[in-house]
């Protein structure tokens, strides 16, 4: 019995294999959701990259715009800054160009500019560079580093000194003539450093016109005399000047000394007053005064009319429209004679005198001729 009851409770091995339980169906459900998860894994993977992809392009793009916003931030924090402070841009303009040396040599000049600082700081002048030209054509040009500092909330003018040396300028442009006058345009470029804007270039330009001065001509056309006497004779050097200038020369002083033969009979520095007109011929008179017996045989020769040479060197002082010039006179080489009233009939207005200054010229002749006379033959 026992026997079988053992044998009936056990069901046939067939029968195991047929039944359906709770835990087997789940089982069979988690095998098959298995089987269809991995072939959705592997069917279905492409979709997930792409995903990827486009998550890294947004997370690209979000960070480029936080960087444009921090830009755009600190650009507004800057414009405000700017505006509670007060910066700004300062400005410059050529004021004046003043020549305050000029001759035959060279011309220094002066360029003011005036610039005005609108910041609560002072600014650097970091540089300051300048052209000047004539016609597209560089005369001088140059750089001045750290030219100083522009006071805040103020102005200051700043003088930028030039010097143009003639000799270069006629070798580099032989059109250039002495006499002329000749456009000029001055190019000035400031660099200056300002707080929160930085660095800046202000450029400016200036024209004008400037002289290439040109020496007058002089001659001693004939002296006459004013007093006669051994000791001492007063004399008057009558003088041509030949101004050769584009431009009027107002005379305001001269000073010259006056050689004969070789042998110096004096100078002097005078005030006179005459107008030099450009391109013209002028006449002055000037007075000397000299030792006839320490002349020989030379004053001799120019009382008989034979002539002497002379020479004769000095400065006139004179005004132009560029400002003050003091130019040399010089004459070496020439001849001349003394004259009494009555020769070169053709100058009858110029040599008419009174009648006792002719008398006495008339009779100093005859004196001095005598004694020359006497102690040279």
């Amino acid at each position: 019995k026992l026997q079988n009851k053992r044998r009936g409770s056990h069901l046939p091995l067939s029968s195991h294999r047929h039944c359906s339980s709770p835990l087997s169906s789940s089982i069979s459900s988690l095998n098959t959701n298995d089987q269809s998860r991995v072939g959705m894994a592997s069917s279905d993977n492409p979709d997930i990259l792409e995903t990827r992809s486009d998550k890294k392009e947004g997370e690209d793009e979000e960070k480029g715009g936080f960087f444009e916003k921090v830009k755009d931030f600190v650009h507004d924090i800057g414009e405000k800054i700017e505006e509670a402070i007060g910066f700004g841009k300062p400005t410059a303009d050529v004021s004046g160009i003043h020549i305050t040396k000029i001759n035959l040599r060279k011309a220094d000049l002066v360029v003011d500019v005036l610039v005005k600082n609108p910041n609560p700081v002072p600014i650097p002048l970091i540089d300051i560079n300048y052209l000047i030209e004539s016609d597209g054509r560089k005369l001088v040009s140059g750089l001045i580093p750290d030219a100083g500092t522009i006071h805040a909330h103020g102005s200051e003018t700043v003088k930028i000194p030039v010097t143009m040396i003639y000799d270069d300028i006629k070798q580099t442009y032989s059109d250039i003539k002495p006499g002329s006058i000749i456009p000029y345009r001055v190019k000035v470029d400031l660099i200056i450093d300002v707080p929160v804007i930085g660095r800046i270039t202000i450029p400016l330009e200036k024209t004008g016109e400037i002289p290439i001065p040109y020496k007058p001509d002089i001659d001693v056309e004939k002296i006459r005399f004013k007093r006669f006497s051994f000791e001492e004779t007063e004399a008057i050097l009558h003088l041509k000047l030949e101004n050769k200038n584009d431009f009027d020369l107002g005379l305001n002083a001269l000073d010259y000394e006056v050689w004969l033969a070789n042998m110096s009979i004096g100078g002097a520095e005078l005030e006179k007053s005459a107008k030099l007109e450009k391109n013209g011929i002028s006449y002055i008179d000037i007075p000397i005064t000299f030792r006839p017996k320490d002349f020989g045989s030379a004053l001799w020769d120019m009382i008989r009319g034979r002539g002497t040479g002379y020479t004769m060197k000095g400065n006139i002082n004179v005004d132009t429209p560029f400002g003050a010039m003091k130019l040399p006179i010089s004459k070496e080489g020439g001849t001349t004679r003394l004259k009494k009233n009555g020769d070169d009939g053709d100058d009858d207005d110029e040599d008419v005198e009174s009648d006792s200054m002719g008398a006495m010229a008339d009779s100093s002749f005859e004196s001095i001729s005598n004694w020359y006379s006497e102690h040279l033959h």
